[in-house]
């Protein structure tokens, strides 16, 4: 199964009036815990990397070291969960920031 795919084998739905132009752009929405499930249960994905983002939206990393496959998700404060984006190649990297002063 290829990373298009992925969204409509995951079975998510609207669950808010916020995210239905999302979803009619091919993003899908759900519970994120049934969200979380799919992924790991799907794809054997967990989450790698987190971060805040606008609104108080959590922004979650989810990738299988095994297969390569990765999944970006976005979680609003009412728990509706988003798929934003997917695909394959995930590589977890630890680079060194540049020094103070030089072009990065």
């Amino acid at each position: 199964m290829n990373d298009l795919e992925k969204p409509c084998r995951l079975g998510c739905h609207d669950c808010s009036p916020f995210y239905a132009a999302q979803a009619q752009q091919g993003r899908n929405c759900g519970p994120r815990d049934i969200v979380v499930s799919r992924l790991a249960e799907g794809y054997g994905e967990t989450r790698q990397s987190m971060g805040l983002g606008a609104n108080n939206s959590v922004i979650e990393v989810f990738a299988s070291d095994e297969s390569g496959s990765w999944t970006i998700t976005v979680t609003t404060p009412n728990g509706v969960t988003c798929l934003v984006a997917s695909g394959q190649a995930y590589e977890t990297l630890a680079e060194a920031l540049p020094a103070m002063g030089s072009d990065a």
